[in-house]
């Protein structure tokens, strides 16, 4: 309290480390990655300080790589034809299994060949080392994910760690 004022003095809220949302925020070679991942609830997460969250979030390389776009889901086996109203649910629903792929609601969590489940139901991840590694350099950087994708950088946030990845998390 200031002398004499009867209020409490103002004391500004502050953080050692920024947020996942804040990584994303200014990590541009992963802006396609929050772009799809802001239009879903489950975003608000990244903003989430008491949120243990691990991120694998691919490049935005990546992505452009994909033959089909997280929001157009996997090939029809059959041609149907979706109302524009049908079309967008199921677009939407797409961009939420993609998402949550890359999302394992673990930190810390341990780089190992033990299955990590994602947000998305049914989907683990496990990592395998990097063969001709010689031991060096951080943990990330001697794995790969399950599916061949390496990790090539990483960004620990108050709210979890971020490792961009120079692929994707398949869905299936």
């Amino acid at each position: 309290m200031h002398p004499g004022s009867g209020s409490p003095e103002y004391i500004p809220q502050t953080t050692s480390k920024p947020t996942l949302a804040d990584l994303l925020t200014i990590e541009s070679s992963a802006s396609i990655f929050y772009s799809y991942a802001r239009e879903l609830e489950l975003s608000s997460l990244f903003s989430d300080q008491s949120a243990k969250l691990t991120l694998f979030v691919p490049t935005n390389k990546a992505v452009m790589a994909l033959s089909r776009k997280p929001h157009q889901g996997p090939v029809p086996t059959v041609e149907i034809e979706l109302s524009e109203e049908q079309f967008d649910t199921e677009a939407k629903n797409n961009v939420q299994r993609w998402v949550s792929a890359h999302i394992v609601p673990e930190y810390p969590l341990s780089l190992d060949a033990n299955q990590h489940n994602t947000l998305l139901e049914h989907k683990s991840i496990s990592f395998t080392p990097i063969s001709k590694n010689n031991g060096q350099g951080p943990e990330w950087s001697r794995v790969m994910l399950d599916n061949g994708v390496k990790i090539i950088g990483k960004k620990e946030a108050l709210n979890g760690d971020l490792y961009l990845i120079d692929g994707t998390v398949s869905t299936h």
